[in-house]
């Protein structure tokens, strides 16, 4: 018995490490020959840093739904790890079967390629398969990104990498343009920088669903390490580059998303700062933008990729602080508009001048509000939506979304569908409407533009006008099958330009949506819970909500729990909704709640609704001032209920 196996079976049996732990360092010492693996191991050990290699070892990182996602950088860095780099970002990755490095990449690649391999054997063309690769700005994407490359190639999977970091968005795009089998870009959206990613994307451009996602996982799951043999040079794959002259096929989509060009071009009075927060949402966003003839400052601190982040506490332009850059040069250049997207360019958050001529940040809510909202408006002003197909038109949101955009929808004659958290769920959406197109058209559907992909749905299936969740991811086309942050900086700046040209602010079009449809008002919190005992909390308290829901919260009734875990949940087409860790309950006074635990953080989600009806202007400050307060005392009361739960 070594030295390292006596110490690790020591302090298994004196409580400091997991059993699983002790199994997982085995494993991966066995199945990878990477001397950095064993070095790491050691020095921890050496530490008596149990804490750290229960959070490295007590599971394997899990392929999900959408991929994988965890640390790629150990709270505790070790020698090995660290290299020759003496900055924030080591020289390797965090070793560890919990974390993101280079065995659970290739891992995952090799699952992905055996799964698309045997999908496509079901088809009567033998097919190679394809895949498309991107990556964000996050320490080691470009190295995960080339080894997911190399891997794939080296297996028979030909490749089209792109060059330098893109968007989350133009990989979907590109998945589609190129006939690609599958996607994957490495990134972790907004998450802290010692975090990344692998996100994966079928055929359709959207992040897979099942059957996809659970035949991949099992494809995962059956493999005992990292190494593989790489088929005969004759056999493998080929790597095709993916540069700037692709990002013009993107962009020159992107802007048939302006639907009345005469007010953008009317709006180049309108001034605004852009930050991509040292991430991908310059290259596309701030080029578009120009060239449609907005006036556009951006903050040069944060142009620069950079996965440290250095200038921002966190990355997400949900935060105001991720904004402050932003907001000052405004303020400096006398800007109506602030736009930042996250490091993989899928979420956009905005500052927009109000009345009193202040800065005030938006909730993904408000913005999403509003672009549904002027998109009906500006079809039916081109006299693309009508009373006679306004049924064939749909919005698509998520169910912790806010209910203002249904009342929007249908007030207007349109659809309003909900699907369960998360973008890949309305990417499954737009793939049914494809599919039910006749085959002539979908056989050439991806060659057409965009207005004739429009009269194809509005003739044969079901025209999506707008789509979005709370946590500030939009989308306003097809051709993209995923949240997109470009498209969303462009269709933006479009409802700026038109309040601007009808001499309101954008906070005073916001309000007379308000006084027609009521004041709707979300409240989003999160209880965190990291490493292994936190991750056991999460289950324990979600749990706790299906054992022994509350009848009561905050002295108000509760008329009705729904408990998404079991299924059978249909949704306004008549499709079931798949089972999710998701609680809602829904109290007297029109308030509700959903509780689910976060699939890429360790955290549990809160999302609290209310809805206060308007009569007039006049009525509409009380209101906000109500139902800010009510919320607060919701949400109050769940944090209180929640330590009583699972105890601090």
């Amino acid at each position: 018995m070594s030295d390292l196996q006596k110490a690790l079976e020591q302090a298994a049996g004196e409580g400091d490490l997991l059993d699983s732990s002790v199994k997982n360092i085995f494993a991966l010492l066995k199945s990878g020959d990477n001397p950095i693996y064993r070095s790491s191991i050691e020095e921890l050990v050496a530490a008596q840093a149990w804490a750290e290699l229960n959070d490295r070892f007590f599971k394997t990182l899990a392929f999900g739904t959408g991929g994988l996602r965890g640390r790629s950088i150990g709270r505790v860095i070790t020698e090995a790890e660290q290299g020759k780099n003496r900055g924030p970002c080591p020289e390797n990755p965090c070793v560890g079967t919990n974390a993101m490095n280079f065995y659970n990449i290739s891992k995952a690649t090799q699952a992905l390629v055996n799964y698309l391999k045997s999908y496509l054997a079901k088809s009567p063309a033998s097919e190679r398969p394809s895949l498309c690769i991107a990556h964000d700005t996050r320490y080691f994407s470009r190295e995960f990104a080339e080894l997911a490359a190399r891997v794939a190639s080296q297996l028979g999977c030909n490749v089209f990498l792109f060059e330098a970091a893109r968007s989350t968005p133009e990989l979907s795009f590109a998945v589609r343009h190129t006939g690609s089998t599958a996607g994957v870009v490495i990134t972790a959206s907004h998450n802290p920088p010692h975090d990344n990613g692998y996100k994966v994307y079928f055929s359709d451009g959207a992040q897979v669903v099942e059957p996809h996602a659970s035949s991949i996982i099992g494809f995962f799951n059956d493999l005992t390490g990292e190494s593989y043999e790489p088929l005969p040079a004759a056999d493998q794959g080929k790597i095709t580059p993916l540069a700037a002259d692709f990002d013009e096929i993107y962009k020159v989509r992107l802007r048939t998303l302006v639907l009345q060009p005469e007010i953008v071009t009317g709006g180049k009075d309108l001034r605004i700062v852009f930050t991509p927060i040292h991430g991908t949402g310059a290259v596309i966003s701030v080029p578009v933008l120009r060239d449609l003839g907005f006036e556009v400052a951006t903050v040069e601190e944060q142009m620069r990729p950079d996965g440290g982040f250095p200038t921002v506490k966190s990355p997400n332009p949900e935060n105001a602080e991720a904004l402050s850059h932003a907001r000052q040069l405004a303020d400096s250049v006398g800007a109506d508009l602030v736009v930042a997207t996250d490091p993989d360019c899928d979420r956009m958050g905005v500052a927009v001048r109000n009345r009193a001529g202040n800065l005030v940040l938006l909730t993904g809510n408000q913005i999403g509000s509003l672009l549904a909202y002027y998109r009906i408006y500006a079809y039916r002003a081109k006299g693309i939506l009508t009373d006679s197909n306004e049924s064939r038109c749909v919005i698509i949101k998520t169910l912790v979304t806010t209910d203002l955009q249904k009342a929007i929808a249908e007030e207007q004659g349109l659809r309003c569908v909900e699907t369960l958290t998360g973008f890949k769920y309305i990417g499954e959406k737009l793939a049914k409407y494809e599919q039910q197109l006749p085959e002539a058209i979908r056989q050439r559907y991806r060659s057409l533009s965009e207005e004739e992909t429009r009269h194809a749905r509005l003739d044969h299936s079901s025209f999506f006008v707008f789509g979005g969740e709370e946590s500030y991811g939009y989308s306003g086309a097809d051709f993209v099958r995923d949240k997109d942050a470009n498209a969303a900086t462009i269709m933006f700046a479009e409802v700026a330009a038109y309040a601007k040209s009808s001499n309101k602010t954008v906070d005073e079009l916001l309000d007379e949506i308000y006084l027609k449809y009521g004041y709707y008002l979300e409240k989003g919190d999160s209880l965190v819970f990291e490493g292994a005992a936190g991750s056991e909390k999460i289950r324990q308290l979600a749990e706790s909500y299906k054992a022994s829901p509350p009848t009561e919260i905050d002295g108000t009734p509760v008329s009705e729990v729904i408990d998404f875990s079991e299924g059978g949940i249909r949704d306004a087409e008549g499709d079931i909704l798949p089972k999710e860790k998701m609680t809602m309950f829904l109290l007297t006074d029109g308030r509700r709640i959903a509780v689910r635990p976060s699939g890429t953080e360790p955290k549990i989600k809160f999302y609290l609704f209310g809805r206060i009806p308007v009569e007039n202007s006049a009525a509409l400050p009380a209101a906000k001032t109500d139902l800010s307060g009510s919320l607060s005392r919701l949400w109050e009361w769940l944090r209180t209920d929640a330590v009583k739960r699972v105890g601090k």
